[in-house]
């Protein structure tokens, strides 16, 4: 129990966004870091779905919410090379989270991948990131499912 306290004291510490611990609770207090990640990363799909409206999962549900010239969902007014570049950029690193962490934890056995205090922590981190980011997006009106 002394490791989990450990990662939930330092993930208080840096403000972790709530969503990240609403997902995973249950998985920290079983010292499961392995789950709580997996858990914490689904949270992030979930949360898409509810802000946008739309349906899907992965790399599809990103490019349905965040690309293209109208997106469902957009993190400022995308006047500027600038905000196109980072909503562009934010969908990269969504597509990325699902790609590098969400899906190998799907279908990977858990001993054939170790999770680490340390990794558990940057990962919850990066999504704690990511749900601020999600807090700040415009739904654009008129745009349906």
């Amino acid at each position: 129990r002394a490791r989990v306290g450990r990662l939930k004291a330092v993930l208080e510490s840096r403000a972790v966004h709530a969503e990240v611990l609403s997902y995973c609770r249950a998985e920290l207090l079983d010292e499961n870091y392995f789950h709580a990640v997996f858990e914490a990363t689904k949270g992030v799909a979930e949360r898409i779905r509810l802000l946008s409206g739309l349906n899907g999962d992965g790399a599809e549900l990103v490019n349905k919410a965040f690309a293209g010239q109208q997106p469902v969902l957009a993190l400022g007014p995308l006047a500027t090379e600038s905000e196109k570049s980072e909503q562009k950029g934010f969908a990269n690193l969504l597509i990325g989270l699902f790609g590098a962490v969400r899906n190998p934890l799907a279908h990977a056995p858990k001993m054939n991948w170790p999770m680490s205090e340390q990794d558990a922590l940057d990962i919850l981190t990066l999504v704690s990131l990511i749900h601020r980011k999600l807090d700040g997006t415009t739904k654009f009106a008129g745009v349906s499912s």
